[in-house]
């Protein structure tokens, strides 16, 4: 995905120093582990929509940056649990937490970033932006539920598989979409267009990802999962569903 990173430069680069400052904790094994989190950092793509959203609607500011926080803090909250639901030994073509420190400190690492999120927002007074992303993060597990239920019973149509994508992906880059709005314009009109627009990107974004789990394409994680977890129909069902 090619987004005009150029006019959220300076944006980006603020945000880096802050989102380091978020996750820093004075536990040193803890702290150890968010150093390892912020330098295999991923492309970022949400706290990006955050800012172009927000420059979108008005003028960047604090708010704004505490959003791009918050949003980075539930994903990779969610990243470090999903590793362990799946099973996965890598992230970002890296080591994962699971991998690495196993499940136990893996859930209570997952568990810490969703509370440091959730203190940034209420010490700051950020009521509606955290109202916004706590939808989003409800979203995220029921869809996640709601695909294990499906893998097992191997019915899965089209409605259902829809469903699914637009809670598990696209419910947090619609969200951050609509804080990026929020934080500028305190406008619920506008944000609601703006996370209607992230909704539609991020169940493209997530089609086009699970596409990859039919290539041998090298993305940085492993390709093929689900197969390899005896849900072969079900994967084969969702693939005849993205080609038609």
């Amino acid at each position: 995905m090619q987004l005009p990173i150029n006019l959220i430069d300076e944006e980006l680069r603020v945000f880096e120093s802050r989102f380091k400052e978020a996750v820093r904790s004075n536990v040193p094994m803890l702290d150890r582990i968010m150093r390892y989190i912020v330098k295999r950092k991923g492309k970022q793509l949400r706290p990006m929509f955050v800012f172009l959203s927000a420059k979108l609607c008005g003028e960047v500011n604090e708010s704004t940056y505490r959003a791009a926080s918050l949003v980075e803090l539930l994903h990779t909250a969610t990243l470090v649990h999903d590793d362990v639901v799946d099973d996965s030994p890598e992230r970002r073509g890296f080591f994962s937490v699971y991998a690495l420190w196993k499940n136990k400190v893996s859930v209570l690492v997952g568990d810490y970033l969703l509370a440091k999120g959730l203190l940034l927002s209420l010490d700051n007074d950020d009521f509606k932006i955290l109202k916004i992303l706590s939808d989003a993060v409800r979203k995220m597990s029921e869809g996640e539920l709601l695909q294990m239920e499906k893998s097992r019973s191997l019915n899965l149509d089209e409605a259902v598989y829809f469903e699914i994508i637009r809670n598990k992906t696209a419910s947090l880059l619609s969200s951050a979409c609509a804080a990026g709005a929020w934080s500028v314009s305190g406008d619920e009109d506008l944000s609601n267009r703006m996370k209607a627009f992230g909704e539609k990107v991020g169940i493209a974004f997530q089609i086009k990802d699970d596409l990859f789990d039919y290539t041998a394409q090298k993305i940085g994680k492993p390709t093929g999962n689900d197969i390899k977890e005896k849900k072969k129909k079900y994967e084969e069902r969702r693939l005849l569903l993205l080609s038609k």
